[in-house]
């Protein structure tokens, strides 16, 4: 093997003993399988009690695919929070000089983090949202509508409840590189995330619709929702690409800043 290669070998295996090493990291995962799942039971659930009373539009727009994964709105926050701790959480114990001084090349070290983050995310959040969508359906029995992972879109849209996720981590492992401070970078993403779409869907008229469809999570949250949700939709997979596109943008940025600064 070559040096080069021994030397990402030996990082990434550093990087894995520190991430799993952290004491709220197993209990952060947990806790986002439970809320997929547990989320998407309750909203299932609800749905089904109070079909009677719902109109034929509210029927007709009805996505129970959507609706059994609406957990994955509030594990995202604590998706996005690990994300950032993942590299703030160096910073503020000072370990990130010896890891810099072990590993000169930054960018190697930044890339790894968000690998291994991004992997143990995608498998854990994959099996939640399979699990929450089999269980949501299973309560959404007859009248009101339920789906099946045969029918168009549907098996899409549960795998891309732990696509969203992962690029939900990564976009805070961007971030927290990006601010370098936790309660910043956790602010930071929390606004972008939740913050904004609300500010922009005060806008009057279209225009707040029309501007909301390409912020982050809103386009994200396309490729896990069979149903549109109105006319100012980009679909899944275009919403998926403009999701990438910002998570790419900050990941960018965070290499370029991290080769840039100091420490």
């Amino acid at each position: 093997m070559t040096a080069a290669g021994l030397r990402l070998r030996a990082t990434a295996g550093s990087e894995w003993i520190k991430f799993r090493s952290v004491r709220s990291v197993p209990a952060v995962l947990i806790a986002t399988a439970i809320v997929v799942v547990v989320g998407g039971v309750l909203v299932a659930a609800g749905f089904r009690s109070g079909w009677s009373t719902m109109d034929a539009a509210d029927r007709a727009a009805f996505d129970p695919t959507f609706q059994s994964l609406r957990g994955v709105e509030l594990a995202q926050l604590f998706v996005g929070t690990l994300g950032v701790l993942t590299v703030t959480g160096e910073y503020t114990s000072g370990l990130i000089r010896t890891t810099f001084a072990a590993t000169p090349q930054r960018a190697q070290v930044l890339v790894i983090k968000g690998l291994i983050l991004g992997a143990v995310v995608w498998v854990l959040c994959t099996v939640a949202s399979f699990v929450a969508f089999f269980a949501g359906q299973a309560l959404l029995t007859a009248p009101a509508r339920h789906a099946s992972l045969g029918d168009p879109g549907v098996l899409r849209a549960v795998f891309g409840g732990g696509v969203y996720l992962l690029l939900i981590g990564l976009f805070g492992v961007a971030i927290g590189a990006l601010l370098r401070r936790t309660t910043a970078g956790v602010a930071g993403l929390f606004v972008i995330v939740l913050v904004l779409p609300i500010a922009v869907a005060l806008v009057p008229g279209d225009l707040g619709a029309q501007l909301n469809e390409y912020l982050p999570s809103t386009a994200g949250m396309e490729f896990w929702t069979v149903v549109p949700a109105g006319d100012h939709t980009l679909g899944a997979w275009p919403g998926l690409a403009v999701f990438v596109l910002y998570v790419v943008a900050a990941g960018v940025a965070a290499l370029v800043l991290l080769r840039r600064r100091d420490v």
